[in-house]
């Protein structure tokens, strides 16, 4: 009996030992500073909840596919964190954090700039990155909501092939009855390519650059009926119509124009001689995120001297860093004309009547 009782005894110490180990090995080590030692499992939620997030972060985005992947990857390695990417228009990223707004799903908007955000400024939380004082001047964060990372001043792209001996080097020259009908535009409501175009136009066309001159929205009304009927439904299919012959001219961004230059398309890119403008297009956190921590991470590798050049010097948008790399393929400053009078705090606030106008006069143009 002796040898029995203690044979049970060995197996309930055991067992014991056994629960014990199972326990301990379900806990992360973390350090006094709350981070843990080592790369968590991307799935797999830490037990202070209060201190640490997943290593996950949910970023929705508007931007290339080279410029993502350029970005995102880097961050990967970089971090550990593991990002979700949610890729769509502008319009319908917004739309889905107006309704998310009680359950965000979404940590990153990386979409736009401050003149089409600012109406929507309620729904990212404040946040100046540590990297802020390096940024140009004019594109810091000064509302502490929206930081400027690149910059993609609104251009036209044009189809070299089917452009024959048109001139088409600025807005008054979209006039042109041969191309009527010929034109690539999208909707300013909901694109932001579009929008910054549309601005754009009525600061080189108004009385003395006034956006909101009667001589600016006469010259918008002979534009949409040059149109012929015609509108984008994305900002993608601008610049692809062009490139693919659909279109002569197309009112874009700079970036997937120069890509396409890059790429040895049969297209050019044409800085308007009448001016242009240059936001800044900007990263922002939305408002009650899952992963505050790794947003902010982000926001600021973004803005890093490291991820500023290597853009910059490989891929076609404009660093807006101090002192960062550009390359050579891209059109110098110096031989971009902008606009003395532009003001984005002007245009951010009056966004929604610049929008609103220019549906009104979209409206009797097909009348």
């Amino acid at each position: 009996m002796k040898i029995k009782r203690s044979w049970l005894a060995l197996m309930l110490v055991a067992v014991m030992a056994i629960s014990m180990t199972a326990c301990s090995g379900t806990k992360s080590e973390t350090n006094k500073g709350g981070t843990t030692n080592k790369p968590q499992n991307t799935a797999a939620k830490t037990e202070d909840t209060g201190n640490k997030e997943e290593n996950v972060l949910v970023v929705y985005t508007a931007r290339s596919e080279e410029l993502n992947k350029a970005v995102i990857s880097e961050f990967e390695k970089e971090t550990g964190i593991k990002v979700e990417l949610v890729t769509a228009g502008t319009g319908e990223l917004l739309k889905r954090v107006e309704s998310e707004k009680d359950n965000p799903l979404g940590d990153i908007l990386w979409a736009a700039d401050r003149t089409m955000l600012s109406a929507s400024e309620d729904l990212f939380m404040e946040y100046v990155s540590k990297e802020d004082g390096n940024m140009m001047d004019g594109f810091q964060n000064t509302t502490g909501h929206f930081s400027p990372a690149f910059a993609d001043p609104a251009v036209f792209i044009v189809n070299t092939d089917l452009k024959g001996d048109m001139k088409i080097e600025g807005f008054e020259d979209l006039l042109n009855p041969a191309l009527k009908g010929k034109i690539a535009f999208g909707d300013p409501v909901n694109s932001s390519s579009a929008f910054q175009s549309l601005v754009a136009m009525l600061y080189a066309m108004g009385e003395n650059n006034d956006p909101m001159s009667d001589k600016a929205w006469e010259f918008v009304d002979k534009f949409l009926k040059n149109l012929d009927g015609k509108m984008a439904n994305s900002s993608s299919q601008v610049y692809k119509g062009v490139a693919e012959g659909e279109y002569v001219v197309g009112l874009t961004w700079e970036d997937p124009a120069a890509k396409y230059v890059k790429e040895g398309a049969n297209v050019e890119v044409v800085f308007p001689k009448e001016g242009t403008i240059f936001p800044g297009e900007s990263v922002q956190i939305i408002k009650n995120a899952k992963h505050p921590e790794n947003a902010k991470k982000f926001v600021d590798f973004m803005l890093s001297q490291e991820v500023q050049n290597r853009v910059g010097s490989e891929l076609t948008v404009r660093p807006l860093r101090k002192g960062a790399t550009l390359a050579d393929y891209m059109t110098p400053q110096s031989e971009i004309k902008l606009f003395s009078n532009y003001d984005e705090g002007w245009v951010a606030a009056n966004k929604l009547a610049i929008t609103n106008k220019f549906s009104e006069r979209l409206e009797s143009s097909m009348d």
